[in-house]
């Protein structure tokens, strides 16, 4: 109990040090504050300029809820309970296997550090890139998850900001499902991880901003505006009830496993979902919905 508690301090304290270092002190190409920044005002000049939806407003509904979510999201939300609650569950996945005598190296299949850093980022990206599809499937899938993943689904006006706008509890299951793969592939360099989450950062903003963007033949491998607009369609068929085009930087998944689904020119066609009209409208109330709806 005690190296839990040591755990949950030093998880707390890290992350605070290191969230004052990137504000104030950090001028690195890898800082996170900044470099998100950058990359919503990029992407933001990018929808003034080529508005796909030309009537939607500038400052569309709810961009200053979204725009609190992207930092809450962002930074706040590791602050306050995902990086202590992540290590605890590090350690407590690890002493488990303690007590049957396993470690977690024995389901290590080899060391990407050991590869060339290319090939070794590649795999990283591809395997973290296909876990996270399956488990954004799994949150349209099962019910309990799925009144999580309605936060996301609110968005009635699609924005670069709406890509950070969910639940706090998304980030613990993808974070969860991802651990074991990770593992699996063994360690990363910091700055590696950085380099795919920006990338990964720069297409989930394009993905949701108001830009009519399908880029050509890489839409098949890449997620894009107009095949994103359709995941957050209120209508669809029978077959997709559960969902459509949950690729998160990649596509290919939804085109390999047939949960593709661009019927049409999706500008004009309505978003949310089922019943939102009775969804709350304000952060707080979003963030309890479920624990309510379950009562």
């Amino acid at each position: 109990m005690e190296n839990y508690i040591e755990i949950i301090k030093n998880s707390y304290l890290g992350y605070w040090n290191y969230l004052k270092n990137e504000i104030f002190f950090q001028n690195s190409w890898d800082n996170f504050f900044y470099g998100l920044i950058i990359v919503s005002f990029v992407v933001w000049i990018l929808e003034i300029a080529f508005p796909w939806r030309k009537n939607q407003p500038r400052f569309r509904k709810d961009f200053w809820l979204d725009t609190f979510y992207m930092f809450f999201n962002f930074f706040l939300l590791n602050l306050i309970v995902l990086i202590a609650l992540s290590n605890i569950a590090a350690a407590f996945f690890n002493d488990i296997l303690g007590v049957l005598g396993i470690s977690i190296s024995t389901f290590q299949l080899f060391d990407v550090d050991a590869l060339p850093k290319v090939v070794g980022l590649m795999i990283f990206f591809i395997v973290s890139d296909f876990t996270q599809w399956n488990t954004h499937r799994l949150l349209h899938r099962i019910p309990f998850l799925w009144n999580f993943h309605k936060v996301h689904h609110s968005v009635k006006e699609m924005g670069f900001a709406a890509h950070l706008r969910y639940h706090w509890m998304e980030p613990v299951v993808y974070k969860s499902l991802l651990y074991i793969p990770i593992a699996i592939i063994g360690g990363f360099d910091a700055q590696d991880v950085a380099i795919v989450h920006f990338f990964a950062l720069i297409i989930g903003h394009l993905n949701h901003a108001n830009l009519g963007w399908d880029y050509g033949v890489l839409k098949y491998i890449f997620n894009n505006p107009k095949m994103h607009i359709w995941h957050h369609a209120k209508d669809l068929p029978d077959h997709k009830k559960y969902g459509a085009n949950f690729g998160l930087t990649l596509s290919i998944w939804d085109y390999v496993f047939k949960t593709n689904h661009i019927p049409k020119d999706g500008r004009d066609i309505e978003l949310g979902f089922e019943g939102d009209e009775d969804f709350p409208q304000d952060f707080i109330q979003q963030e309890i919905y479920p624990v309510k709806l379950k009562k």
